[in-house]
């Protein structure tokens, strides 16, 4: 899929997906709203703001209000890609997203998720 439709894509249609990931491996969806939050800067009343809105998915990460500076330190591969050499920064942002969902849903704790900085 190109980038263009993933940046498209409604928001409100992503987080479910995101939440229904972790959740199935007994994961809870408040865990995915911290991960969120801590990548972004975004609280979970944005969050639902966002859902309710149906905000195009790279226009969540445009407009995130802080991204978090050790989002850097997030490596490792989704998709068969390695997130840390996604040259596109809007596609990077949103693997980042993929990836820490993925390490939750594997079931690594949040400190080592949330590169130790626990929300």
């Amino acid at each position: 899929m190109d980038n263009e439709k993933v940046f498209a894509m409604s928001f409100a249609r992503i987080y479910p997906l995101l939440k229904a990931k972790a959740e199935k491996k007994g994961r809870t969806a408040e865990e995915v709203d911290e991960i969120i939050c801590w990548l972004t800067g975004y609280n979970v009343r944005d969050i639902r703001n966002a859902v309710d809105s149906a905000v195009a998915y790279g226009d969540f990460f445009r407009n995130a209000p802080a991204l978090n500076p050790d989002r850097k330190q997030i490596k490792g591969t989704v998709c068969g890609v390695r997130v840390e050499t996604i040259e596109e920064p809007l596609m990077q942002e949103i693997r980042y997203l993929d990836k820490l969902v993925d390490e939750l849903a594997k079931g690594k704790a949040m400190d080592k998720i949330l590169r130790g900085q626990k929300m």
